[in-house]
């Protein structure tokens, strides 16, 4: 399947349209799984639902006049996550707006081993400080992109970027502190 979703990838790039609709059945199941794990986290209340997070990010990553080249099946899931991630930062900046209900108070569901935000300004300030950890240690900010936005486990996420799990351990750790300590120290 590997080898199926490279090559689709590669035909995609070139602007082969039928192999982007290729794509998608073959990815469909795990970008599902991925963006249920991430919306699970967010609060109740969440007006985005897996499939419409799965099919935006799909549209984001394959549209022909904005083509990029994969390398293949861990580079497409890495430019999913961020795609996702991208879409839930603008969905929290709409929400942010008064019109929008920017100023409810929501209350969360649940805690998970990933810090959860706990309103729109909070998922904000995430995203501006992963954008400095990226400039300062793009591993680390990536591991935590797949992470938090992707929803993948530690193991996953060492496999999808070509280190150690033991590695992705410690970049973890030294993530959530880095980002603890940007964010003021509410983030557990």
């Amino acid at each position: 399947m590997d080898s199926d979703v490279t090559y689709l990838l590669n035909a995609a790039e070139h602007g082969d349209t039928h192999a982007a609709s290729q794509l998608l059945p073959l990815v469909y199941d795990e970008l599902r799984r991925l963006a249920a794990q991430r919306l699970a986290q967010e609060k109740p209340g969440q007006t985005l639902e897996a499939t419409a997070l799965v099919h935006e990010a799909y549209v984001r990553l394959v549209k022909v006049e904005q083509s990029q080249p994969w390398n293949g099946r861990g580079h497409f899931f890495a430019a999913a996550a961020e795609a996702m991630r991208r879409i839930l930062v603008e969905n929290a900046r709409r929400k942010k707006r008064l019109k929008h209900g920017g100023d409810w108070a929501q209350q969360e569901l649940h805690s998970d081993l990933v810090a959860i935000p706990e309103d729109p300004e909070h998922l904000l300030g995430i995203d501006e400080a992963l954008t400095r950890l990226a400039l300062k240690e793009p591993i680390v900010a990536q591991l935590v992109q797949l992470r938090y936005f992707g929803g993948l486990t530690i193991k996953e996420s060492a496999e999808l970027l070509g280190i150690s799990t033991r590695t992705a351990d410690t970049y973890w750790a030294y993530a959530r502190s880095w980002l603890r300590a940007e964010l003021g120290g509410d983030n557990s």
